[in-house]
C-alpha cells in the first residue's frame, strides 16, 4: 500500500510499520505464549491502522483539497508516525521478559567466571 501513497515520509513510516508488524507476527508464531501480550495489537491497533491508511489513500487519490480533507490527511500522517513508534514498543515488550531472563543469566555467568578466575580481568599466573 505504501507505494501508492504520495507523501514520502508517510511511505517510510508505513514501510517501517509494516516491517515491525511482520516481526510481531513472526514473534508470536515462534512463541505463541506471547500472544496474550499482543492481543490489543491484533484486536485493535492493527485493524484501526489499516482502516486509517485505506481512508487516507482514498482521500489522497480523490485529490480532495477541502480544509477538512487536508486536516484529516495531516492528522493521519501524524497518527501513523505515532503508531509506528507504538508498534516498535509492542515488539520490544514481547522480548522484555526474555531480555530480563537473559540478563540474569549473564550476571550469574559473569559471577561464576570471576569466582573461577576465568574472566578477562583475571591474571593467569601459569603463563608467568
Amino acid at each position: 500500500m505504501y507505494s501508492r501513497v504520495e507523501d514520502i515520509t508517510l511511505q517510510i513510516n508505513i514501510r517501517q510499520l509494516s516491517e515491525t508488524a511482520d516481526k510481531i507476527i513472526e514473534t508470536i508464531e515462534k512463541s505463541p505464549k506471547k500472544f496474550k501480550k499482543a492481543v490489543t495489537f491484533f484486536d485493535y491497533y492493527l485493524p484501526v491502522t489499516i482502516k486509517i491508511l485505506k481512508r487516507y489513500d482514498e482521500i489522497e487519490n480523490q485529490r480532495l483539497t477541502s480544509s477538512d480533507s487536508k486536516k484529516f490527511m495531516e492528522q493521519s500522517r501524524n497518527m501513523i508516525a505515532e503508531v509506528e513508534k507504538a508498534f516498535k514498543k509492542q515488539l520490544a515488550g514481547l522480548y522484555q521478559s526474555d531480555m530480563v531472563d537473559t540478563d540474569a543469566e549473564m550476571k550469574v555467568l559473569d559471577m561464576m567466571l570471576k569466582s573461577e578466575g576465568l574472566d578477562s580481568n583475571a591474571i593467569d599466573l601459569e603463563d608467568k
